[in-house]
């Protein structure tokens, strides 16, 4: 499915929802890890509806049966007396900034700003983002959003040494240079949410989706850039079923010269939740990748297991399956957990001579909200690893990437890590703390050793004796400590201080960088820098 078509879809959909009226909320939470995390108790616990927690972003009528508007009440701090002030003070901190509500449709204007300021040693980095989004329902069967983002920035050199090797900002679009050493770039995206009966969701958009209940998704993150997509969710009872068609592009071998349009590349996914009690869930994921051949039309079948499809069309695309799970421990804890399969042979598994084609991974985590009877207070704990090789192909258009990123991990694979994360919000002020350590095998002496997900798995260094960590093994400790005071809730508006400490050793080389920034902040968006 070309872009083209599905901005036709889009408009089509648009113009036939126009007309339509009431069933429940199709409003979209935003896709904000620390808002998400905020609302832990009200996604997990308070929440009277059967929810199904690991298909990202939320409706919101799965969560209240209300507004978004009240979630974010639920989540953010607020005055008893705001309505009482003046405009400029309302329009600052309680309001959008256009703000339009009527019985039968809303909509809202935000800018959203993202100035910092920083130093690493005698370095000073810089960023400079304007952000517009706009939003609103029309009657409470459809709901829209979209957004724009132009940017300018200079980031700290771990950063732009990536940014330089993967010619793109993590989870934001290509670059072009901009003056000394800084970069230039912009993102868009929007999304369309129907829901005609409160049994199905249809969303049409250009943005990101997430699979799971961690910090990462070793099956589907929002690591990579925006892609176009259509998602069909179901629901009945217990049982939620989400089918989504999705295009994505891959520029590995691509020069970016603005006279080659990038080559696409197409996905399809499955996932099907269970809510087997009202503590235990389970999923089951699916997932295919084609090379460029226009669109698969054998892969429209909205029923899963795939396999036998891909089978009959010659197996010329790669399969990913996956499990996923979380368990409501006691009233404030939720234990998860996922099994990434892209490929797998019962005998080499248990014969622990490290086959290299038996690419898995694993994801074990413990989150917890209200910790000690603290209000606010949320711990995160998660264990993530990946095997070499895995989620690569023969054919880096059939490998499962998105824009010179892994659409799952942005350690790509053969690497473990553990991370922790803890956050606490008193009053306005808002605080997060993660650290992170992590190890993984970079390729060393032109060999591949599977953490480039990128490269043909015809290439690698050996056949048996693979396991994680296998070239030059490297450790990673991240720590990350930011406090904010929030201004406006509507739109995550804030003033914001960090401090990021980062150290990548190995035998050859130790990298350690240190960087302090403070700036104003806005949007709920998630990026990736803890790599």
């Amino acid at each position: 499915m070309t872009f083209t078509k599905l901005r036709i879809l889009y408009c089509i959909l648009f113009a036939t929802i126009l007309s339509t009226t009431a069933y429940g909320q199709s409003e979209l939470l935003p896709l904000g890890q620390d808002l998400n995390r905020k609302l832990g108790k009200e996604i997990y616990f308070n929440n009277s509806k059967t929810s199904h927690t690991a298909i990202l972003p939320y409706v919101v009528n799965d969560i209240d049966s209300v507004s978004g508007d009240s979630l974010l009440k639920k989540a953010m701090p607020e005055e008893k007396d705001w309505q009482y002030k003046n405009w400029l003070f309302r329009k600052l901190f309680h309001q959008h900034l256009v703000e339009v509500k009527d019985r039968d449709y809303s909509f809202y204007l935000d800018y959203l700003p993202d100035l910092q300021i920083g130093k690493q040693n005698s370095k000073t980095t810089w960023l400079n983002t304007r952000g517009v989004q706009i939003g609103g329902n029309v009657g409470s069967k459809f709901s829209f959003t979209s957004y724009f983002f132009e940017n300018q920035a200079k980031f700290p050199g771990y950063l732009t040494d990536y940014i330089n090797t993967n010619r793109v900002v993590p989870g934001q679009g290509y670059i072009k240079k901009y003056g000394s050493g800084g970069f230039d770039y912009a993102y868009s995206g929007g999304t369309l949410s129907y829901t005609p009966v409160k049994y199905v969701n249809f969303q049409l958009g250009y943005d990101k989706n997430f699979i799971g209940d961690g910090y990462r998704s070793l099956l589907l993150s929002d690591n990579a850039f925006n892609y176009p997509f259509l998602k069909v969710t179901a629901t009945l009872g217990r049982v939620r079923y989400m089918v989504m068609w999705a295009q994505f592009i891959d520029f590995y071998d691509t020069p970016m010269d603005d006279e080659t349009p990038f080559p696409k590349k197409y996905g399809l996914f499955h996932y099907l939740s269970y809510n087997v009690t009202n503590r235990l869930s389970l999923g089951l994921f699916e997932n295919i990748m084609w090379k460029p051949r226009g669109f698969e039309f054998s892969y429209v079948n909205p029923v899963m297991f795939m396999r036998p499809t891909e089978f009959a069309n010659g197996s010329p695309d790669k399969a990913l399956m996956g499990l996923n799970a979380s368990y409501k421990i006691a009233d404030r804890y939720v234990a998860y957990g996922q099994l990434m399969i892209n490929e797998f042979t019962a005998k080499e598994v248990f014969s622990g001579k490290g086959y290299w084609a038996n690419k898995q991974g694993g994801q074990l985590g413990i989150k917890g909200f209200d910790v000690f009877n603290v209000n606010h207070l949320n711990l995160q704990v998660e264990m993530n690893r990946v095997r070499p090789y895995s989620y690569s192909s023969l054919d880096h258009f059939k490998n499962y990437g998105h824009y010179g990123q892994p659409l799952a991990d942005p350690l790509g694979a053969n690497f473990a890590e553990y991370i922790g994360i803890a956050s606490y919000r008193w009053k306005r002020f808002d605080t997060r703390f993660q650290l992170s350590a992590a190890t993984y095998g970079l390729d060393i002496n032109g060999m591949n050793y599977g953490k480039d997900i990128y490269k043909d798995y015809r290439t690698r260094a050996s056949d048996y004796g693979v396991f994680i960590g296998n070239g030059l093994k490297t450790n990673l400790i991240y720590a990350d400590a930011k406090i904010g005071y929030i201004l406006n809730p509507k739109n995550n508006l804030r003033l914001e201080l960090g401090y990021t400490y980062r150290k990548e050793s190995n035998s050859q080389w130790t990298d350690k960088q240190q960087m302090i920034n403070i700036g104003l902040r806005a949007s709920f968006r998630n990026f990736y820098y803890d790599m």
